[in-house]
């Protein structure tokens, strides 16, 4: 170890940098090189996104399907089908010719397939249909169900009749009615023979919308308030907009379930096949108009629980014997009511004292832990933030260490403080490294910061105790004097070798010296290739896609990674991950500690400052400046008859029941998923509770629960009535990438499409009216299962495209594991804006198009955003006015393909799509980057990958298809 007075510089090495990054295969040389997931370099594919259906009343819709969703494509020659202009009528189903749209991209006409010619896919021949998305379609070649472009199939085949969609009941009144969407049976067009059934197109607007089905539920549910004192009442749709009023159940920003109605029995279950399962965001944030939890405090008896199963006291607790007792709402023990606690009951049996107190009125508080929930029955230390800055040539020669150094000066004044303190308790630290670590002394005595080098990887340890971990305002000008000269001292590196681990078990030392929990802030750039413990290489073999050695590429290479993990939320050390990769990195390996402590992974391909400072720059903030639960558990009690048997997100499990999370922040969620122990009570429900006690910013021990009452049911109706849609496929995703560590991905697809299809046969089966085979029922609030599911399968991690790499695929499956529901909705289905349709004064977003080409004009420009990606599509004949207002050139052609940054311009329109983009960016976690994308242009592959309801260059079927193969699998399940 070497101690120098002043910082010194790091002694050069030898070594050879990476040079330039690679360039990009066959894309402009004017676009930026940080596309999807942070890249695309070599033209780069991306996830998807989704969007939801509801059992929320519907309005009568225009062209979209009646209410369980049922649609018959009328043939050339039968029966006239009713008006589309007037009302609906109850049940009435839909077909016929497309409705033409003018200024379209040109398509060529429908044509028929020879007699006999069948659509197949991995499941066997599909029945003939016509696809809105892409006319003009032919059968694939690739093994994969859905059609290329080209002739299309007619009906008049030995297959089924082409299926219906639509729902089955007519008309609703608003809400707060709910009528039975099955009570009303839908008319069927009569049975033709195959000679008459010529081709046709289906309409598009006839097969379920997401973009109505959002729509319908804003009109619907975003005008009142969301009261939550009724037991098992379905949500509005996280697409929504709608303020929460707690009366005793969690708010849906806690909590949302794929059912707000249980089986009573688990052979009810497994016959739906619907997973019963709760994505929980303890620690979300809420809108400004709704309080934060309130903190209860019990003085140093603390909170008030169970004697038996250890629930908290809830509203749903019943006192007995004139409140001297409680009967435990989850396990039904009695227990004594301590004289402090007590208070006599009304004549309805209620505490008098139920509304002054958070924990016997709402659904989410807070309770002060005593010392008996902390570590070695002492309260803790405030938590500490540590800095760890890769200083190899590739992070030197890219700008990246001047400018977090640059940054770090002034973000250091919003690290998060509690309430209203005036400054911040937490303290922070900075170690720089290559292949040896650099610690810094930087006590607020010193005139100059200190480096102290430690070479012995093999060995880690912390050099330093006392001036390592400081407070920022005392030690100001020291911080400030280390990171001007961070910069300076390795501007002349030629070291390109890393280590990882080392770095990290170095924190983590650092923190467990210090007797306190915290969070890593590790800026990486390279494989870490040099000699030290966690040493890896480079494993990157696309030729395993699609084999049974697939699963390796998700998998870490070695064990090293999970055991540190392991030891890190031992010490309730959180690490996030931000990565500036030239090349192949290890995601699968190196975003395992994150993922395990409940950290974020950050990646910035091929990272240049000129295009990507701002999206680094906007996601370091809010990361450093996000509320975080340190060194947490978290545990999900459940009522008699169901309990929790499976978690998904980024924490540890060391047993069966506790959730352990080094850090846990307001963006991150906990999936769980219930089985049944025992029949449940139609009258009593079932009940959850979420306790999570983690350590504050400030270093206060606190206890957040949750609390959630559902209703039970003995008749499948009602549970198919109160599922959500949104909540189901995050939960499937979640079980999806997961399952691709251990299992073929084609085997998770099968898996997927398989399920879907018993649920929907089910319904079919046991809830809907008879009808004829040839139509598809779908439940009314699951009748987008189809269209999101068709996402998930077409996403990158479970049908990659060619383009895309094997880090990008493991880093989307990380980042999935723990979204929450709004931000799956969109990210399977993305949004697309039209930006030319509304007046220029509208301060309101434009109303959304569904994600397929056919829905692009080339006299326009669209807006689509995932969470992750912003594309800007600019159609070929759009107004020359319109390029001089957005982009300050006279035309089309003059446009710079790939452009990240619009000109500020002083006009309407300039100030309009400007502020959308804001807009919209502030709605998700992370910075998303605009990349302009032209008509025809080589960019416009990559947008396109967003056009979900279209059939996908790697092979995933359209939205028309897809619901084809589903009622294909669904007759086969009944028949």
């Amino acid at each position: 170890m070497q101690i120098s007075g002043a910082v010194a510089p790091a002694p050069p090495s030898s070594g050879l940098g990476y040079g330039p990054p690679t360039s990009l295969a066959s894309a402009s040389g004017s676009f930026p090189n940080s596309g999807l997931y942070g890249s695309y370099p070599q033209g780069q594919a991306s996830p998807l996104s989704q969007a939801q259906g509801h059992p929320g009343i519907q309005t009568p819709q225009r062209s979209a399907p009646s209410q369980a969703s049922g649609f018959t494509p009328p043939a050339s020659g039968g029966p006239r089908l009713p008006s589309m202009t007037g009302p609906l009528l109850p049940g009435q189903s839909f077909g016929g010719p497309s409705v033409s749209q003018p200024n379209h991209v040109s398509s060529p006409p429908p044509q028929a397939l020879p007699p006999g010619t069948q659509m197949t896919g991995p499941l066997g021949p599909l029945p003939p249909m016509h696809s809105p998305q892409q006319p003009g379609y032919q059968p694939q070649q690739n093994g994969s169900f859905g059609p290329a472009r080209g002739p299309q199939p007619n009906y008049g085949s030995p297959y089924p009749a082409a299926p219906t969609f639509g729902s089955q009941s007519g008309p609703q009144p608003l809400p707060p009615k709910r009528l039975d969407p099955d009570a009303i049976p839908s008319p069927q067009l009569s049975e033709l023979p195959p000679q008459q059934k010529t081709r046709h197109r289906i309409d598009p607007d006839a097969i379920p919308s997401p973009i109505q089905v959002i729509e319908d539920d804003r009109n619907n549910r975003g005008t009142e308030p969301f009261v939550t004192g009724v037991r098992g009442q379905v949500p509005p749709l996280v697409t929504t907009n709608f303020l929460v009023k707690d009366q005793g159940n969690a708010s849906p920003r806690y909590i949302r379930c794929t059912s707000y109605n249980i089986p009573c029995t688990s052979d009810m279950a497994k016959q739906a096949q619907v997973p019963l399962a709760a994505v929980i965001k303890p620690l979300a944030s809420l809108p400004p108009e709704e309080a934060s939890p309130y903190v209860v405090d019990h003085g140093e008896s603390g909170p008030l629980r169970c004697n038996r199963c250890k629930a908290y006291m809830c509203p749903f607790m019943q006192f007995i014997e004139g409140g001297r007792r409680f009967q435990c709402c989850f396990c039904s023990c009695i227990n004594d009511v301590p004289p402090q606690y007590f208070q006599h009951l009304d004549h309805t049996g209620k505490r008098v004292d139920a509304y002054d107190r958070p924990e016997l009125s709402l659904g989410s508080y807070e309770f002060l832990a005593t010392v008996d929930y902390c570590k070695n029955n002492k309260f803790p230390s405030p938590p500490a933030f540590i800095f760890m800055i890769d200083v190899s040539y590739n992070a030197i020669r890219t700008g990246l260490v001047r400018l977090l150094c640059e940054e770090l000066k002034s973000l250091l004044d919003f690290l998060p403080r509690e309430g209203g303190a005036e400054e911040s308790a937490i303290r922070v630290g900075f170690v720089t490294y290559n292949k040896v670590l650099h610690f810094y002394n930087v006590k607020s005595s010193l005139a100059q910061p200190q480096m102290m080098v430690v070479s012995d990887v093999a060995d880690m340890f912390v050099p330093l105790l006392d001036g390592f971990l400081v407070n920022v305002n005392e030690s100001r000008a020291v911080i400030t004097s280390l990171l001007d000269q961070i910069p300076e001292m390795f501007a002349d590196t030629r070291e390109t070798e890393t280590v990882f681990v080392p770095v990290i078990q170095a924190g983590m030392e650092a923190l467990k010296a210090a007797e306190c929990a915290g969070k890593l802030f590790l800026f990486h750039t390279s494989l870490p290739i040099a000699e030290a413990p966690g040493k890896l290489k480079n494993r990157d073999d696309r030729k395993l896609i699609n084999t049974d050695k697939e699963k390796t590429l998700f998998q870490p290479q070695t064990g090293a990674y999970q055991t540190l993990a392991k030891e890190c939320v031992a010490q309730g050390c959180c690490v996030d991950l931000f990565l500036f990769p030239n090349q192949y990195v290890d995601v699968a390996t190196l975003s395992v500690v994150p993922q395990l402590t409940g950290g974020s992974v950050y990646k910035y391909a091929c990272f240049q400052v000129e295009n990507d400072q701002e999206r680094f720059l906007s996601d370091l903030r809010r990361d450093v400046q996000k509320v975080v639960g340190f060194d947490a558990v978290m545990r999900v009690r459940t009522s008699t008859g169901i309990r929790a048997v499976d978690f998904f997100g980024a924490f540890y499990m060391s047993n069966t029941t506790d959730v352990e999370l080094a850090g846990l922040d307001g963006d991150k969620t906990v999936t769980v998923e219930f089985k049944h122990d025992d029949r449940l009570n139609e009258e009593s429900g079932a009940l959850l509770q979420c306790a999570l006690l983690y350590t504050s910013c400030a270093g206060q021990r606190r206890l957040r629960i949750h609390n959630l009452a559902l209703n039970c049911c003995t008749q499948l109706a009602d549970l198919y009535r109160n599922c959500e849609t949104d909540t189901l496929i995050n939960y499937m995703a979640k079980f999806a990438y997961r399952g691709v560590l251990n299992s073929p991905v084609k085997a998770v697809r099968d898996t997927l499409i398989t399920q879907c299809a018993q649920i929907l046969a089910c319904y079919r089966k046991n809830c809907a009216s008879p009808s004829s085979a040839g139509q598809l029922i779908l439940p009314e609030c699951m009748k987008l299962l189809p269209v999101y599911l068709n996402c998930v399968l077409k996403s990158d991690v479970l049908q990659p495209g060619a383009e895309i790499t094997t880090d990008d695929r493991a880093y989307v499956r990380q980042l999935v594991t723990s979204m929450d529901v709004a931000e799956t909705n969109v990210f399977f289905y993305p949004r697309l804006l039209p930006l030319t349709k509304s007046p220029i004064e509208s301060t309101t977003e434009p109303p959304a198009v569904r994600a397929s080409e056919e829905r692009l004009s080339n006299g326009d420009m669209y807006l689509l955003e995932n969470g992750l990606n912003l594309f800007l599509w600019v159609g070929a004949s759009v107004q020359q006015g319109v390029v001089q207002s957005l982009f300050s050139v006279s035309s089309f052609s003059q446009i710079t393909s790939g452009l990240s940054v619009l000109p500020v311009l002083d006009n309407p329109l300039s100030k309009k799509v400007r502020g959308l983009i804001d807009s919209l960016r502030a709605q998700r976690s992370r910075y998303m980057k605009l990349i302009v994308v032209k008509q025809e242009d080589k960019l416009e592959m990559l947008f396109k990958h967003f056009l979900v309801e279209d059939k996908s260059l790697s092979g995933g079927a359209s939205y028309v298809d897809f619901l084809c193969h589903m009622h294909k699998e669904i007759r086969q399940l009944l028949s």
